[in-house]
């Protein structure tokens, strides 16, 4: 069985298009057995239904003991580590989601919006100085979410180049060793208690501040490492996968320009375009989040024993025709397009997915309004996928105007 099971995530012949396996096993084989690059093997889920009812089943935890391993570095990857596993699931899980929920409402994100579009037009204002050609991953992807979650939480944004080394090496597949895994995270954990004790010296109007009162509270809900993790989870979350998405949706509406002049033609198809960029993306989500079956479960008639480690896939899910009709075809007026599962579903739903369609749209819309003649400087063909890291998407995306 080993011998003939197929290597995850599977190849792909160019970066924008998805891996033609995943159509193939909707059809044919909706629960999948394949072989992680640790070596380790895993249940793959690619029906809409199916990856979704996963999702919201709460007796399958989020990787932690037990749990295939991911990563080739000794610990397995970020999922099998141990240190926050504790706030993953049950009752210490729906603690921490009420404690900064009310931190990432939909009403408390919109009231971001003018500081969001201010940053995304001094980045523009840099790029248009800079002049054409210019890697928007690099000039506008990256900084922006970083600013924005640095003045959220209350770290300050010129350490945006720590960030992002921190993030990739955390976030790790195949790209970095054991050693330097180690390393980040004690560099990172010191990081984020020097700026937990700032905070809770001298706090400010800040998410960390109000966080740091909450622990100092009689009733201790959060504990200094449970913040400490928190921090690192918001930082870490907070740009990478937006930083990325910024120039994947770039990269999908250039490719066919029709896409972004509609935009242009008629803003009002922002949000409608956000979401389908989001449902189409295939580049993401290299592996997804693995569960542990902690009892036997079935999907699509087939048996998933307890242990075993089950990979919902997420970006195929979003693609599943039973769910989406023409699930390939570009519609920014689909009626379900939101209904995607790129944010997750039930108990572990993304907290900070209003804040990530917050920025994605005001990008959009900035540079629609802004660089209506923006075009890839390269064809399509040409985009490159990161690799060897969990948060997939594209390496470089140069723009022309």
């Amino acid at each position: 069985m080993t011998e003939t099971m197929p290597d995850y995530p599977f190849p792909r012949t160019t970066a924008l298009e998805p891996p033609k396996e995943w159509a193939e096993l909707q059809d044919r084989c909706p629960v999948a057995h394949v072989r992680l690059p640790s070596g380790d093997a895993a249940t793959l889920l690619t029906r809409y239904d199916d990856v979704r009812a996963l999702l919201t089943d709460t007796s399958f935890q989020r990787g932690g003991e037990g749990a295939a391993r991911v990563s080739t570095t000794e610990d397995g990857g970020i999922f099998s580590r141990s240190s926050t596993t504790r706030m993953r699931e049950g009752e210490d899980h729906l603690r921490w989601r009420r404690l900064l929920s009310k931190s990432f409402t939909i009403r408390k994100m919109e009231s971001w919006r003018p500081r969001v579009q201010q940053m995304t037009d001094e980045l523009i204002d840099d790029l248009l100085k800079s002049g054409s050609p210019a890697n928007l991953s690099l000039q506008l992807g990256l900084p922006l979410p970083v600013r924005v979650i640095c003045a959220l939480v209350g770290a300050p944004s010129e350490d945006q180049d720590k960030f992002a080394h921190w993030s990739q090496v955390m976030l790790t597949l195949t790209r970095y060793s054991q050693e330097e895994v180690a390393k980040t995270y004690e560099e990172f954990g010191a990081y984020v208690s020097a700026l937990v004790e700032e905070k809770r010296t001298d706090p400010g109007d800040d998410l960390l501040s109000e966080l740091t009162q909450i622990t100092d509270s009689e009733d201790g809900r959060l504990s200094h490492e449970e913040l400490i993790t928190t921090v690192m989870a918001l930082l870490l979350a907070g740009h990478e996968t937006t930083s990325n998405m910024i120039a994947i949706m770039a990269a999908m509406l250039l490719a066919e320009p029709e896409r972004y002049q509609a935009v242009i033609d008629d803003p009002a198809l922002i949000p409608g375009t956000v979401e389908e960029v989001l449902r189409l993306d295939s580049t993401l989500s290299v592996v997804g989040f693995p569960r542990v079956a902690t009892q036997d479960s079935e999907f699509a008639g087939t048996a998933v024993p307890a242990g075993s480690t089950v990979i919902p896939c997420r970006p195929a899910a979003n693609r599943d025709p039973r769910k989406f009709a023409e699930p390939d075809a570009f519609d920014p007026r689909r009626d379900n397009a939101n209904q995607h599962l790129t944010f997750g579903a039930g108990p572990h739903y993304c907290l900070g997915q209003p804040l990530a369609r917050l920025e994605l749209q005001v990008v959009l819309g900035t540079l629609a309004r802004r660089l209506p003649t923006l075009r890839l400087r390269d064809s399509a063909d040409e985009l490159r996928l990161r690799t060897g890291l969990l948060s997939g998407g594209l390496q470089d995306v140069w723009v022309t105007w």
